[in-house]
């Protein structure tokens, strides 16, 4: 198992990776003490059998001292060779970060296998089974990555990533080719070579925190506390629940302190939240959304929608039906969420656009509008057209 620590055997590789039709890439990292990941091994391997004469396949230490990057970020780059990973966005956000660089042309193996049909969100090690016939050794999964040396154990549990890729990387492209779904995993792919779905705005950090109030003002705290430690945690590289957690985000939003003293008495806060730096921009961003006039509304607008149970019912069943005629997932094509809100009259949604629109969309506007009707027939579902 050969692993590269320096740039010159970085450049070397990367340079026979160009020349080759794909390369499959995986890497291991740690975020439990950081707020951005902390890249620890790099794995890549190249098509056919590892050996002098085939395929080869290497780790690369990104800890080691004195190696750049660099080579492998251009490979990134290099348009003839196609870039295979699995569930690849937080690799990619990696790449983005540290390298300002986007891998492309892509190919996610876990969107593949949705499109083609091997369920939800399939993990990297169904698809080892079922394609590659292999099995997975998952001891090391769980590691330190950032301790040196690392054992034999760890790297053949690393390597195993992308050679067993290569397999599944040229059967699930057989059958896109063969189905003629190109075109759908396209579409999939463009939110991941879409530097925005890596960017996290502070302003918009408040929408992930879970509430159960529409208060304007209520909320308004909630984006002032929750910008603010989006902003502290990014600036120091830590966790934004090392600042704070949630929960204590939601009381300090609710008992609203005005001084150090009242905030000592927070039940949920950190006691370093409760001095110096982190407690001043606590009590300025409690102070902003207090005085703020601009109050958000909460972003849960389907709460409010008026939807007929009855079609939402229908259109689940339809959903299945169309999931298990196309071979393709059901929460690839749309969630129970997107059900109700096209049984309450929403038409802006993905799931009624492109490919989605062709595999289901048509037949759910048809069935809104009443054209169309469902029969059991069996263990099967079949739509009748009905008269106008």
């Amino acid at each position: 198992m050969k692993t590269i620590t320096t740039t010159d055997a970085l450049a070397a590789f990367c340079d026979q990776a160009r020349a080759a039709p794909y390369v499959t890439i995986d890497t291991e990292f740690l975020r439990e003490r950081s707020y951005y990941a902390k890249l620890c091994l790099i794995q890549m391997a190249l098509p056919g059998p590892d050996g002098p004469e085939g395929g080869a396949a290497v780790l690369v230490d990104p800890l080691a001292d004195g190696l750049s990057l660099d080579p492998f970020f251009r490979l990134l780059r290099e348009e003839s060779t196609v870039k295979v990973l699995h569930a690849a966005r937080q690799d990619i956000e990696i790449f983005h970060i540290d390298g300002k660089t986007l891998p492309r042309p892509l190919f996610d193996t876990q969107l593949a296998a949705m499109v083609c049909g091997f369920g939800e969100q399939v993990g990297y090690e169904t698809l080892v089974r079922k394609i590659a016939k292999g099995n997975l050794d998952k001891t090391s999964r769980f590691t330190d990555w950032s301790q040196r040396p690392l054992s034999e154990a760890q790297k053949k549990y690393a390597l195993a990533d992308v050679t067993h890729l290569r397999v599944i990387y040229e059967e699930l492209s057989r059958q896109i080719a063969a189905s003629g779904r190109q075109g759908w995993l396209e579409e999939e792919l463009a939110v991941l070579a879409d530097p925005e779905t890596y960017v996290v705005r502070p302003s918009e950090a408040w929408r992930r925190v879970k509430t159960r109030t529409n208060s304007g003002r209520f909320l308004a705290i909630v984006r002032e506390l929750a910008r603010f430690r989006e902003g502290y945690a990014q600036s120091r590289d830590i966790p934004r629940n090392r600042v704070f957690k949630d929960e204590a985000l939601l009381e300090l939003a609710s008992t609203r302190p005005e001084s150090l003293e009242q905030l000592g008495r927070s039940r949920l806060l950190l006691r370093e939240a409760r001095r110096g730096e982190l407690a001043e921009g606590i009590l300025r961003a409690i102070k902003a959304g207090q005085e703020t006039d601009d109050l958000p509304q909460a972003d849960s607008p389907r709460q409010n929608l008026q939807v007929n149970p009855a079609l939402a019912d229908l259109l689940r069943v339809l959903l299945k039906a169309k999931a298990e005629e196309a071979g393709v997932a059901q929460k690839l094509v749309a969630n129970s969420a997107d059900l109700d809100a096209i049984a309450a009259g929403e038409r802006d949604l993905p799931a009624l656009k492109g490919w989605r629109h062709e595999v289901f969309g048509a037949d759910a506007l048809r069935l809104c509008e009443g054209r169309i009707a469902l029969s059991a027939q069996g263990s099967s579902v079949r739509i009748i057209p009905l008269e106008d």
